[in-house]
């Protein structure tokens, strides 16, 4: 028999954490999240962290497990999440993944492309112009120089926009081209379920919770984070706008509106992606619901 990879998946703010949290004392296991933030060690309240009675109730991998300084990407998330797999299927029949970050949920499950060698001088020049130029430059010259890339990709991403235009003035081919790679088999089962809302009750838990961030302490965590506020690991939504106000270029109001307005916008690109696997299986956030996906093994 092989074992099984529950993966739970949906939108921020749509309540994750808690099902997935059910999920495994359930089948008595482990959790492996699957978020690109929440395995930061600095960063608490303003990625929604589970608190630390929920770290205390089931384990979890991929929390507090790095630093900001560390360099974080899809196939560092597969190496790892493969092995923390291994480890869970030693004694555990279930594993539950968890998580919004789309790209390592589609890299645990199907493989990475093989990633191109960049020269160091463009990789530099890129970089440097961006910090000069600014965002708007960097997606004129993506639209430019790949538009299959523009067409498909992030462009309010500027970590991404780079690597697409470094890749193609390094290779002089689109980074799509190198998202082609047959899909990995793994040697375990994997269910997707999927956590879903109307739009209109999912905005409205989405700023409640920012709300709710800013009275817990948000701001006072993003102070102290100024010296790292270039790191690719703050380039993320409730920090960059906060950041923005500590400068003076936004009032804490305005901050505030414009994490929630962020926030709903990057909810709708999260299921944008989600929907287009047609494994996934959707159900509202009950867990009783939950669970007849998992197939109550």
């Amino acid at each position: 028999m092989k074992k099984t990879c529950i993966i739970i998946v949906g939108p921020t703010a749509v309540g994750k954490t808690t099902l997935a949290i059910q999920l495994a004392q359930h089948f008595s296991t482990d959790i492996i999240s699957a978020d690109s933030r929440q395995c930061f060690k600095e960063l608490n309240i303003g990625v929604a962290k589970p608190s630390a009675l929920e770290l205390q109730l089931v384990k979890h991998y991929f929390i507090n497990s790095h630093f900001i300084k560390d360099t974080l990407n899809a196939a560092v998330f597969e190496q790892y999440a493969l092995a923390k797999a291994k480890q869970i299927f030693a004694t555990h029949d279930i594993a539950v993944m968890v998580g919004g970050t789309g790209l390592y949920v589609k890299t645990f499950v199907d493989g990475i492309d093989e990633v191109p060698v960049i020269e160091p001088a463009i990789r530099e020049q890129v970089v440097a112009d961006y910090e000069w130029e600014g965002l708007e430059w960097l997606q004129k010259e993506v639209e430019k120089n790949d538009p299959l890339y523009f067409e498909k990709g992030e462009i309010k991403n500027p970590q991404r926009l780079m690597r697409a235009l470094e890749v193609k003035l390094s290779t002089g081919k689109s980074i799509i081209e190198f998202q082609t790679q047959q899909k990995q088999s793994r040697d375990f089962n994997i269910i997707k379920i999927g956590l879903e809302m109307p739009r209109e009750a999912l905005n409205k838990k989405i700023n409640s919770r920012v709300d709710e961030m800013m009275k817990n302490g948000l701001l006072n965590e993003v102070k102290t984070l100024v010296p790292y506020k270039n790191l690719n690991a703050l380039q993320t939504v409730g920090y960059r706008e906060l950041f923005g106000h500590l400068i003076g270029d936004l009032s804490l109001e305005d901050a505030i509106e414009a994490i929630k307005i962020n926030t709903r916008q990057y909810a709708k690109r999260q299921m944008t992606w989600f929907k287009k696997d047609e494994t996934t299986r959707w159900c509202m956030p009950d867990f009783s619901e939950l669970i007849k996906l998992a197939g109550n093994k």
